[in-house]
């Protein structure tokens, strides 16, 4: 378990970020949230935490980018409500077959212009699910925008390495641990303990994150609970290969002393 028992819900944001620096938004995906609840988001954590969030699902898989323009203008100000905290903004795509796009051109003709129309101001990721699509081209086009290409570790889509071209189209780049969902749900679904070893995919991880940082990238990376079973294990392991290679620290947040009231 990573909350102590008994604690609050409404308490885990505030201990969580206790422990990690970032979060990756999961809820965002299903609708873009309250301002009420982003301000609350804002208030519980530390200077310095990060939220990365995921696009609504109604502009990447429901509309695809096509008359969205309200949707994003709505979300973005929403999450601009963090301020410094909000970090990369994701568009998360399906996979598409082709009663949706005849071939990746016809995607890129509906991306092209979409991406014209990001403002600046934030750091914005695509992760794709058409594995066949991810080649040179489709790096540079993130690359002129300045978009990162998401890197995915999961059953059916290639890691970094085996990418036959740069995978890194920003100054920072965003990794996803994910893993094989159909395969660990059927060895558990409590996700409270690690039980799949990804001793050997999290060293090579720690080897290219290595590589890359030193070319001055800066790094996001979250693990899903399907990944190995417990995320904030994965996230412990890799902390622990990276100090066993003897590679510089990776700082934790400062812990902040819980008092308790009469009024709690």
């Amino acid at each position: 378990m990573f909350y102590p028992k008994g604690m609050r819900s409404t308490d885990y944001l505030a201990f969580y970020a206790e422990h990690f620096h970032t979060v990756e938004v999961d809820s965002t995906f299903y609708g873009c949230p309250s301002a009420h609840t982003v301000n609350n988001w804002g208030a519980r954590t530390p200077e310095g935490f990060i939220f990365s969030v995921k696009v609504p699902q109604v502009i990447t898989h429901e509309k695809v980018l096509a008359d969205c323009d309200t949707d994003l203008k709505e979300f973005l100000d929403t999450m601009g409500i963090l301020g410094p905290k909000l970090g990369p903004i994701v568009f998360q795509f399906p996979f598409f077959n082709r009663s949706i796009f005849r071939d990746r051109h016809q995607f890129l003709d509906r991306l092209v212009p979409f991406l014209t129309k990001l403002p600046n101001s934030h750091k914005f990721a695509i992760e794709m699910r058409n594995r066949g699509w991810l080649d040179a081209e489709f790096a540079n086009l993130l690359r002129d925008h300045r978009i990162a290409l998401v890197l995915q570790d999961r059953s059916f889509m290639p890691g970094p390495t085996e990418l036959k071209f740069d995978p890194i189209t920003a100054d920072w780049t965003y990794i996803r641990w994910l893993g094989d969902r159909k395969s660990i749900e059927e060895q558990t679904t409590t996700w409270d303990k690690t039980v799949v070893d990804r001793t050997s995919e999290l060293t090579s991880w720690v080897d290219f994150c290595y590589q890359i940082k030193k070319r001055g990238v800066l790094i996001y990376a979250y693990a899903n609970n399907h990944y190995a079973g417990h995320a904030p294990a994965t996230i412990e392991q890799f902390r622990k290969l990276w100090q066993v290679r003897g590679l510089p620290e990776i700082g934790k947040p400062q812990r902040v002393r819980r008092t308790s009231s009469l009024f709690d």
